[in-house]
Parts: structure tokens; sequence; C-alpha cells
């Protein structure tokens, strides 16, 4: 017998919303044995690439394994649905390190719902919501524009970029959320009478071009690695099909079509008056900005094994059809490219994100979450990540167990959701390894060792998986061990092996442990050549052993500093606070602080305006606070 129909029509929890953060949200909530229902305007769309066909990068590559490490489900639909992956910055130290992976568009959409729709307890329902119901202060279900109201215990937006969502292309626009989508219209008013601050973002996407008109001998061919790989921890690694990427460059052509075209271009117009992403500006925005470059790199990718349709990656425009058309025409390579779809901007309302706690449940409505670009970042990566951490939370609340509460020096997932709430958006948020003070010890290829344990706590990752990292960590300090008791003395023999491995030979004993140290030296050269019982170990072992001992001393510094800094996040601030009560803040501080309504000192200290004295004030009304307590007590 179906298990939905044997339940009530009470549901614990109502995601809005079917890309990347609602289907982490959904998924992780359903598997912690929560009823929940997700509601998105198209079923057929659920998990929706509308950009980049591309999963990982710097940065985001992090937050998707650090979901993996988890139990969430990004990192596993990715290594289904492949086309090829590379290691970015292999040259570079292991902190700037990390996968990214080109997509199968379709075959993720159609994983994705597969995923959902065989998860025990999760219903899928198709519907534009307009209102989040209120009871008793505290969000209680959801209704949709044909008319049905869904009651829930909680409820989890994540409403991408479709609240009043408005497509551009040159002087044209109407409504919608992504192309041929309808947007959400009414929602964005349901929400400012719930008392929300909302403000507007706008994003862009490239044209597609057809790949039957591509000269390829005009491009740079692009290919994936020849290894053994893969995006979650819990897959085996193997070599992918490889089907590559293409890189070539606009020129002064380019340029003058888009100078001499300029006013109909959208920011130059005033169709387009909201801020997008900088990391991500379109080619007009590029040729303002820099004048001076004669060229922009544009790599062309696919969107799938079985389509002609192709990404033009940094060609991204709002221009006119027909100047789209003839700027893709200057570029080498595309002379004859026909675009089969054409790039457009949209424009979309965002709730200002200090408006949530760490657990990105609303401060106004008790048991309303918000995650993805409703919280007004950018990128598939960052809303799955947020959608992950409030589709958990919400579980725990429920089920009245201690909140999910990742840090910025556990996680970059930390780092993202502490920006968001403690730094003055100007542009959609985008993930940085920069971003991450702490990125050396937050990388990429120790995340399961990192975040494993939060999974298993929440109840996400099995004992078994958590029993395999366990060992893993275990095995690396092992080598590590190892590598301090294998001798290497002064010979001729060991010196000429040293000098096949291109580093200088030695004079006195020492140890591999000592000669990994060397920046030229590699843990699987040295175990090769000095270890006879090189064929044990994995190579994701040799990997962290390798950093760990190569860069220990600055991981240990930033361990010390983590040790140091922690102290200010032991001090909590009270929800209750009076901030403009606290006399030697200055205005901007009791403003910003009576905002934000930091939860610790720490949190408080990042706030933009928020200066050191500020914090000492904060610290010494603490203290005298607890004194007073002491005494009273």
């Amino acid at each position: 017998m179906n298990i939905l129909k044997e339940r009530s029509s009470m549901y614990d929890l109502i995601v809005v919303g079917g890309g990347h953060g609602g289907c982490e949200a959904a998924l992780a909530a359903a598997r912690m044995g929560l009823y929940t229902l997700l509601i998105t305007i198209n079923i057929d769309r659920i998990a929706l690439m509308p950009c980049n066909p591309a999963i990982g990068g710097l940065g985001k590559s992090q937050l998707v394994r650090e979901i993996d490490a988890m139990g969430g489900q990004m990192a596993k639909t990715a290594d289904r649905t492949i086309l090829q992956i590379k290691t970015l910055n292999k040259s570079k130290g292991p902190a700037v390190q990390a996968l990214r992976a080109q997509i199968d568009k379709k075959e993720y959409e159609i994983e994705m719902k597969k995923v959902l729709e065989k998860t025990e307890g999760l219903e899928l329902r198709q519907g534009i919501v307009d209102k989040i119901l209120i009871k008793d202060g505290r969000a209680a279900g959801v209704r949709i524009e044909s008319g049905p109201g869904f009651f829930s215990k909680s409820v989890v937006v994540t409403a991408g970029t479709f609240l009043r969502g408005r497509i551009i292309i040159g002087k044209k626009d109407y409504n919608a959320g992504r192309m041929g989508e309808y947007p959400a219209m009414d929602l964005t008013e349901n929400l400012r009478k719930i008392g929300f601050e909302i403000d507007r973002f706008q994003t862009a996407t490239p044209p597609r071009i057809d790949k039957r008109t591509i000269d390829f001998s005009g491009t740079i061919i692009q290919e994936g690695d020849r290894e053994p790989l893969s995006f979650s921890f819990w897959d085996e690694e193997k070599i992918h099909n490889d089907l590559p990427c293409y890189l070539t460059y606009t020129n002064r052509k380019t340029h003058d079509v888009i100078a001499r075209n300029i006013e109909s271009s959208p920011i130059k117009s005033g169709m387009v008056e909201t801020h997008g992403p900088r990391h991500c500006p379109s080619i007009d925005r590029k040729v303002i900005n820099f004048p001076e470059k004669s060229r922009h790199p544009v790599f062309i990718e696919p969107e799938g094994a079985v389509t002609n349709e192709m990404y033009l990656q940094g060609l991204t425009t709002s221009m006119p059809a027909e100047i789209q058309q003839e700027i893709v025409n200057t570029v080498e390579g595309l002379e004859n490219a026909r675009i089969i779809r054409p790039g457009y901007a949209v424009e979309y309302d965002y709730v200002i994100p200090d408006q949530f706690k760490l657990t990105l449940e609303s401060k106004r409505v008790p048991n309303l979450y918000f995650a993805g670009q409703i919280l007004g970042t950018s990128g598939y990566e960052e809303a799955a990540a947020q959608g992950f951490i409030a589709g958990v939370n919400a579980a725990l609340k429920i089920k009245k167990r201690r909140p999910l509460i990742l840090t910025r020096d556990s996680s970059y997932i930390g780092v993202l959701i502490d920006d968001l709430l403690t730094k003055e958006l100007t542009e959609p948020y985008r993930m940085y390894t920069s971003r991450a003070e702490y990125r050396l010890i937050l990388r990429s290829d120790n995340a399961d060792i990192r975040m494993a344990a939060y999974g298993k706590r929440i109840g996400l990752i099995t004992d078994r998986e958590y029993e395999m990292v366990i060992k893993k960590s275990e095995r690396v300090s092992n080598l590590i061990s190892r590598l301090k008791n294998i001798r290497v003395n002064p010979s001729d023999e060991n010196n000429k092996k040293l000098k096949l491995l291109k580093t200088p030979g030695i004079v006195g004993s020492t140890n591999v442990y000592h000669l990994l140290k060397r920046p030229e030296t590699s843990a699987g050269d040295l175990i090769e050549v000095f270890d006879s019982d090189n064929g044990s170990y994995d190579k994701k072992v040799i990997k962290q052993a390798e950093i760990s001992i190569k860069y220990k001393g600055y991981i240990n510094r930033q361990l010390a500093e983590v040790k140091k800094l922690s102290g200010l996040e032991r001090f909590n601030l009270p929800d209750w606070l009076d901030y403009f009560s606290i006399k030697g803040l200055t205005y901007e501080a009791r403003e910003k602080l009576s905002r934000v309504r930091p939860n610790t000192v720490g949190q408080a200290s990042r706030i933009a305006g928020i200066s050191p004295a500020d914090i000492s004030v904060l610290m010494m009304v603490i203290k005298q606070r607890a004194l007073q307590r002491v005494r009273s007590g």
C-alpha cells in the first residue's frame, strides 16, 4: 500500500520550489522521516540548470562535497550525469584546488526527479504558491494560485528567480521566472505584508548555438582529466566519458559590434537598473568597463550528450537577438554559428538575508525557512547548500532536536551563511575560495573527514559510511607515522634515486617524512621508491598525508588562529538585547546590531560598520551582566 495514501493531509514540511535548493531541502527532510511536500511551478523542470551546464569550480566544489559528506544528493546526481570532469588549479596549492564537472543538463533533471519520486514520504505537486499561511504567528502551510491550501508544521521557500520575474532581451521584456516559465507574481506582496524587507537583483545567461554550425578548427580543445574521479565521496571513482569543451576569444570586431550597438544594451538603455553578479559580467559590460582589453575568453560547452546545443560561457548578453547573432559571428570558430536560444537577463525579488537565523529560519516568523537565490545568492551550489541546511534544520526543530549550525571555521557552508547574514549584499553572492579565511583546512579533498560527523548526527550518514570515514582518517595518520619511520641513509644508490626524482641528494640520515617537506617531491613517488609496501595505500590517503606533511606549519597556524578567534564565538548575544540602551556603542553599531541581531560576538564582529571598539563595549556589557547574574543568584 502507498504510504502517502495512509498519511493525513497535514504535512510535516512543505518546500516551495523545485530547483537545486528545493531538491536538497525536500530530500533531506524526507530522509530524516518527515512527511514532505515539494510544490514547484513546472514539475517537468525540477533541478533545471538554466545557466551553465556545470557543477563545481573554485569555492563551489567545496560546497558540493560538504553537502555530499553530510548525506546530500547533488554530488551523487552529478556523478551519474557527467560529460567530463577535471581538477582545477592542479599546479597551485591544495587550498584552491577544486573539481568542476560538465553535466548533461537534461539527464541531471531526469535523474534528480527520479530520486525525488523514489524517496519514501516525499510527494511532488505542481502549482504556483501565492501565500504563506500563518497560524498563531507561525508558518502553517501555503496556498497556491488555483485555490487549494496545504498545511504543515514548517515551510521552506526556495523560489529562485521566480518572484516577480522579468525577462529582458533588448528593449523587450515580459514576466517570466525563467525563459518560457510562469513567474510567481503575488508571493512578494504576501511576504511584504508579513513584514519581510525585499529588494531586487538581476542575472543573465548567454546565447546557445547549434554545434553543427561551429568551425572547431578555429578553437582550442579543452578536455577533461583522464583519471578516475568522482564528485561524491560515496561513489566509486572512474574515468568518465570525455565530451570536450572548446576555447576561443572575442576580438576587436566583436568589441566594435558591441560598441556600435551599445545603446541597445539593456544595461545602457536603462531597461535593467538592478545589480547583477559582478563576477560574471555580460560581454557588453566587459566592453564598457575594460576598453583596453583586446579579447575576452569564450568557452564553448556542450549542454548534453545527445543535443546540438552549446553554451557560450563568457558571452553573456541581453542585447537584441539580431545583435547577439552579429556578436557571435565575429568570434573565431563561430563565424557561421547559428543561435538556437538568445541570451537574456532576468530581474527578480529577493529577501534581504539578515532577517534570518544561522539555521535559515526567519527571525520574524517561526518555522519559516528560506534558501537559495531568494536569499540573494547566485549559483546552483550555493542554493543547494542553503536548501540542505534549511531542510535539515526544519526537520530537527520538528523533532525537537538541536539545530545544525555550521561555523566559518568548520566549512564553506558556514562561511556562506555567515556572510549572507552579516555582510551587505550589493550583488548576487557567489562563493570563492578567497571568502574562506581558513581555506587551507577547509579543502575539497577533506570534506568527508570534516563533515561526516554532522551527517551521522542528523541521521543522513549511515554507520557503515561513517566508519569508512573514520578508517580513512586513521589510515592517513598511520601513513604519516610510517613515513616518519622509513629511514633513508646517504648512499650513492639512494642519492641516485633522489636525483631521478629531481630533488638533491642527502649527506646525513633522514626519513621520507622530511624528504616530503621538499616542495618538488611527491608522496606517491617517495613511497614508490623507498617503501617496499607501496601498493597498499589508497591515492586519497596518500594525498591527505602529503598535504598534512607539506603544509603542517600553515595548517597549525590556521588552527591556532581558529582557536584564538573562537573565543568570540563562545559569547552568545541574547535575542532580546536592547542595543540602543548600551552606552558606548556608535549609532551605526546600535542600528546594525538591532537589525541583524547576531547570535554571537564573533558574528557581530563581522558585520560591516562594527568597529573593534564596539566589540569591546559588547564584551564589557556581557561580562558585567554575567557578574550581575552570579551576584543575584
